[in-house]
């Protein structure tokens, strides 16, 4: 299997993951589970593949071939922590938007 789409099956996991903590956190984001897995994971699979352009060790292009427990480490770190962040984002934006009306 290709190394770009390990790197992102883990980037769509962690945000996944990151998106259910962030709001098993926040109590007052009204997202069900479901939402908060899938902002979560397109979160984590966007804002990884970011991070990975700009920041080129993320990418294992150093690594020499094989698993690099570094380059995977990386990758869980940016997208969890994106898809947390995308997750409390549309919260809030299904917040605002529900508050209005």
């Amino acid at each position: 299997m290709s190394g770009t789409i390990v790197n992102l099956i883990i980037q769509l996991l962690s945000g996944a993951a990151g998106g259910n903590i962030a709001g098993g956190i926040l109590k007052n984001l009204p997202l069900g589970p479901i939402a908060k897995t899938i902002s979560g994971a397109l979160g984590g699979g966007l804002g990884g593949t970011l991070l990975q352009s700009l920041i080129p060790a993320l990418s294992g292009a150093a690594s020499t071939g094989g698993f690099d427990i570094a380059t995977a480490a990386g990758q869980a770190v940016g997208g969890g922590v994106t898809g947390a962040i995308v997750t409390v984002i549309v919260g809030l934006i299904k917040n605002a938007v529900f508050k209005s009306k």
